[in-house]
């Protein structure tokens, strides 16, 4: 196992539960009520396909201009990040096991750069050689792009490394790039999919558990 390459919303720490809750408060700022249905089928996206479901559920026009919404959930999400994030379970051990263990690490989350270091500030910054973000990629998740970009950036073979995700879209795209993919639902349930593994939690997962992935699928 050359690399792990790390989700975060969902993955590593409880944030999905942020982004909902203002993702909420964005609905009734525009005058409306944000469903259940619409907020579950924003999880994982990126924040252009993110803005279109929420323009669609709540009837707004489709040319509404998105910089006003974004910049307003941004700088919510924001104060709701600094706070502090709750650690998914099993996840800081995890983390701390893999990095104890020498092995490369990288940061692949569908949030923008100026969120994700807010969020750093909760999982370590350090605890990542390398950090990619949704705002960085030509094309965001469910595309491979951003698990190619991490193992390209390691300087790793992406099959010899293990995607850790929580959702449809992010397990997509590792599975995509060519990745071992570890998939631990959070928000949305998660189909028996070929080449992915699926866990209740990561409570009990450490770097053994890992690397047999990767063994597993020769």
């Amino acid at each position: 196992m050359d690399a792990v390459l790390f989700d975060m919303d969902g993955t590593l720490v409880d944030s999905e539960r942020v982004w909902g809750a203002a993702l909420t408060e964005l609905a009734v700022h525009a005058g409306g009520v944000l469903s259940e249905r619409a907020r579950l089928a924003m999880v994982g996206t990126s924040m252009p396909v993110s803005m279109e479901i929420f323009r669609a559920d709540l009837g707004l026009p489709a040319d509404r201009p998105e910089e006003p919404d974004v910049t307003w959930l941004v700088d919510r999400v924001l104060t709701l990040f600094a706070e502090g994030l709750v650690w998914r379970p099993g996840a800081a051990e995890l983390l701390l096991a893999v990095r104890s263990a020498g092995i490369p690490t990288a940061l692949v989350t569908s949030t923008g750069r100026r969120l994700a270091e807010v969020a750093l500030q909760t999982i370590g910054a350090e605890n990542f050689d390398v950090v990619v973000c949704g705002d960085e990629v030509a094309k965001p998740k469910p595309d491979p792009e951003p698990y190619l970009t991490a193992a390209s950036l390691l300087g790793v073979p992406i099959s010899r490394c293990v995607a850790v995700e929580d959702s449809p879209s992010g397990t997509a795209s590792a599975l995509a790039a060519g990745a071992a993919v570890l998939a631990v639902p959070a928000e949305l349930e998660l189909p028996p999919t070929d080449g992915v593994h699926l866990r209740s939690s990561l409570v009990g997962v450490d770097v053994a558990f890992l690397a047999e992935l990767l063994t597993s699928r020769v």
